[in-house]
């Protein structure tokens, strides 16, 4: 599959959402899955995948720790669509060990604590949902973060090895809303207060007018605002 990248990446330049990801999922031999964290892109992506009953697996993970409006606008978008999000939990055993020897808090006391915590309730998850499959959908943007300005739409992913197809990597934050808008999506409610990337509750703010995109999410560490899913 590794080899057949560049030639996909071709057939899907001109494509609109729908047919690019209709295009993957027909020709590229085995499953293909999409990871919602149910923020605005990813509802982007899940409108396209459901509206057009696409066979491409849809699945979240619930880290034990989301805000409550994550929870509403799951419910809202399965009901909506009448369709199937498949939810994945960390490891009971690993949690409880965690929390019983380190506390409920430990991410806000180091990077390594933190990372350890993504890593019971993101990361170990995460390669349970992604075992069997060929592709791995997300709702990244390049404008996002630094890291993902280099990302292409169609990539290998050598840590999990499997190809990666970030069908919005080049849309603007403007395109996504428009889309929502557009199609009446069901959205976090959390986005009217300035929440623009929604993790988990403890490890999430809002922004303020002119910062980054990715300066609500754990807002009190200076290294790079990512929790190993998509680089470190």
């Amino acid at each position: 599959m590794k080899e057949n990248i560049e030639q996909w990446t071709k057939a899907i330049a001109e494509l609109n959402l729908a047919d690019a990801l209709r295009y993957i999922a027909e020709n590229v031999n085995g499953k293909v899955s999409f990871s919602t964290s149910l923020g605005q892109e990813d509802q982007v992506i899940t409108h396209a995948i459901f509206t057009n009953d696409l066979a491409i697996e849809v699945f979240t993970l619930d880290t034990g720790r989301l805000f409550q409006e994550t929870y509403d606008v799951l419910s809202s978008t399965t009901n909506k669509y009448k369709k199937e999000i498949k939810i994945y939990f960390p490891d009971t055993a690993a949690v409880e060990q965690l929390v019983t020897e380190k506390g409920p808090n430990s991410f806000y006391k180091s990077v390594e604590n933190r990372k350890e915590c993504c890593g019971i309730r993101k990361i170990q998850p995460l390669k349970r949902a992604l075992k069997e499959v060929s592709v791995w959908v997300t709702g990244l943007r390049a404008s996002q973060s630094d890291n993902r300005q280099s990302m292409h739409i169609l990539e290998w992913d050598e840590g999990f090895g499997l190809i990666k197809f970030n069908p919005l990597i080049h849309w603007s934050l403007e395109e996504v809303e428009a889309y929502l808008k557009e199609y009446n999506v069901p959205q976090n409610a959390l986005h009217k207060q300035g929440f623009v990337s929604i993790g988990c509750a403890p490890c999430t703010r809002a922004i303020m007018e002119g910062e980054d995109i990715r300066a609500g999410r754990w807002w009190w560490e200076l290294s790079h605002k990512e929790c190993g899913l998509h680089g470190s």
